[in-house]
């Protein structure tokens, strides 16, 4: 692993930036996934399904809400109260659901094969790491999930909790700070909880720590997660689930929205375009934007460019069909794929349609 950082991220000129990331057990997190995995239980019984599903968890109470047309036959409380325990939480949540059919002014653009949005979509890619996104976001992301990997797999770190969140800072393209909070047992002191994240999730995954700073749980104390301690809530971990606010976002979430949903399927196009551009030699990084109407399948924008300011829009249009049921047949989002979304990020992991090369 490295501690520096190549220089030639050329779309943002900060000296200083953090990027994070959160386990799956952050309660933003829990609502993403179980907006997702509803979204999964209607894709399985019925591809066609128009899916769009929030989820608001807060102090014992969970709300699903949202608009959802298909002909599957599927217990939203149930999906939630399953995903919920398989995180790793073993309370009792009250749940209401309120889910109804979608807007039938939607559904008549989206039935013609338009957008079932309006808006911006960005993707992005970049040659500096095998995962096609800066160093950073890779390494935050490892260390997220090496603190889930250790709790759901390591019988020495039965005392971790579901619930923690991960932070770089990076100043003149090194690291400058990495941050790591978790959720633990109260039975456990902090110079353990330090010594053995340090040794055990940090030095992993980063690798030479010399001269960066350590904070573990710098709060002091985390021993409440989860509902308990916070408020979550689909779509509040935006960033996280894209490129940490190293290159901008047009603000839609992901979760919970079928594919018709540009929000989506925009932002996975840009990215596998973008990550084409970059694989093919065409350029060292890429960035593209692509912008709807709601109810029009031609998007009113196709744009692309190189870290050096060279216009690649030309041969984006020209060669990747934007329009949303091309997008859907490329990259088949009509098969339930989308749970493993929903924590560590939607890019860079090569399972998914959009990233392959």
């Amino acid at each position: 692993m490295y501690s520096a950082i190549a220089p030639h991220i050329m779309f943002f000129a900060q000296k200083t930036f953090t990027v994070e990331s959160v386990t799956s057990g952050h309660p933003d997190k829990v609502c993403d996934q179980i907006s997702d995995a509803i979204l999964d239980e209607c894709l399985k019984q019925d591809p066609q399904s128009r899916v769009a599903v929030e989820v608001f968890g807060s102090h014992g109470t969970l709300v699903i809400g949202g608009e959802v047309t298909t002909r599957a036959v599927a217990d939203y409380q149930k999906v939630a109260r399953d995903l919920y325990k398989s995180i790793g939480y073993e309370d009792e949540l009250e749940i209401i659901s309120r889910v109804v059919q979608q807007s039938p002014d939607i559904a008549k653009g989206v039935d013609n094969g338009g957008a079932g949005d309006q808006g911006i979509m960005y993707g992005y890619a970049t040659s500096e790491t095998p995962e096609f996104l800066p160093r950073p976001v890779v390494l935050v992301h490892q260390l997220a999930k090496k603190l889930e990997t250790l709790r759901r797999e390591n019988p020495k770190f039965s005392w971790l909790g579901p619930d923690g969140k991960t932070q770089i800072t990076c100043h003149n393209n090194s690291i400058d700070t990495v941050l790591v909070s978790c959720q633990h047992d109260p039975s456990i002191d902090n110079k353990t909880i330090s010594s053995s994240i340090r040794d055990s999730v940090i030095i992993p995954v980063i690798g030479d720590i010399s001269g960066i700073k350590i904070l573990v749980n710098p709060s002091g104390l985390f021993t409440i997660g989860g509902f308990t301690a916070d408020t979550g809530l689909t779509g509040r971990k935006i960033m996280v689930d894209t490129y940490c606010g190293l290159v901008p976002h047009g603000g839609g979430c992901f979760s919970g929205k079928d594919s018709t949903k540009v929000d989506r399927s925009g932002a996975y196009m840009a990215r596998y375009v973008a990550k084409q551009i970059v694989a093919r030699g065409i350029a060292d990084e890429c960035l593209v934007s692509v912008a709807y109407a709601i109810g029009k399948a031609e998007p009113l924008m196709v744009e692309a460019h190189d870290g050096r300011g060279n216009d690649l829009s030309a041969y984006a249009q020209k060669s990747f069909d934007f329009r949303p049921l091309a997008i859907i047949e490329h990259l088949g989002l009509r098969n339930p794929i989308f749970l493993n979304t929903a924590s560590y990020g939607h890019f860079g992991r090569k399972e998914f349609p959009w990233e392959k090369a």
